[in-house]
């Protein structure tokens, strides 16, 4: 199955508001964390393409170092910016696409293997839920214009209804490196204290 990620990508100073760190280190952040994901998905083998929707020609610069197809955005939310990758993904006949946001780094490259593995019908939605359930931190959707999405507060919710009415093979995937995203300073602290990537948190704490 031809299969996408599609990753809209806000601009850096203008993200993780909720982070009470120094603006040039939550820019710092924000950069670390999308070269990660970025990284993650390169190296899992049933992605054939990624696409990055942003604005930011720093987060671009980034995304041209992993081959990404860039699309400029003028930033009017994350479901717009969906949509213009969906155009694309349509125009090159993808059969399925995974939208990850771009603070998600502990993921690795078997977690999307894994919920690639939950798709079971052609006609498919997969929510991966963050942790407190009020968000949605991976979208696999089979066709990739299946359903619009929509990203909104409590996305959860509201992805399971826009997908409802579109086909019955809906699964919620609990993937816990997934369903951690990096909003604010608490979940700065867990992700530090897991230490799941050593490497990786080494770079976080150099700019905290």
């Amino acid at each position: 199955m031809k299969t996408s990620a599609i990753i809209p990508v806000k601009t850096f100073s203008k993200a993780k508001t909720r982070l009470n760190l120094e603006q040039a280190c939550k820019e710092e952040i924000c950069s670390i964390m999308l070269q990660e994901v970025l990284n993650t998905i390169s190296n899992c083998k049933r992605i054939s393409k990624v696409v990055l929707v942003s604005k930011d020609e720093a987060a671009l610069k980034i995304g041209r170092q992993f081959n990404a197809v860039e699309i400029f955005d003028n930033e009017s939310g994350v479901n717009d910016a969906v949509s213009l990758a969906d155009q694309y993904l349509s125009d090159k006949e993808f059969e399925c696409s995974i939208t990850f946001p771009q603070d998600i780094p502990i993921m690795i490259s078997s977690d999307i293997d894994d919920l690639l593995s939950f798709v079971k019908s052609k006609s498919s939605v997969i929510i991966v839920p963050s942790r407190q359930f009020n968000g949605t931190n991976a979208l696999v959707r089979c066709p990739t214009d299946i359903m619009n999405t929509r990203y909104d507060m409590g996305s959860y919710t509201f992805q399971m209804d826009a997908a409802k009415t579109k086909t019955k093979n809906i699964s919620i995937a609990l993937i816990r490196r997934m369903m951690l995203d990096i909003d604010d300073e608490s979940d700065l602290a867990f992700m530090l204290k897991q230490n799941a990537k050593p490497d990786f948190c080494k770079k976080i704490e150099s700019c905290i």
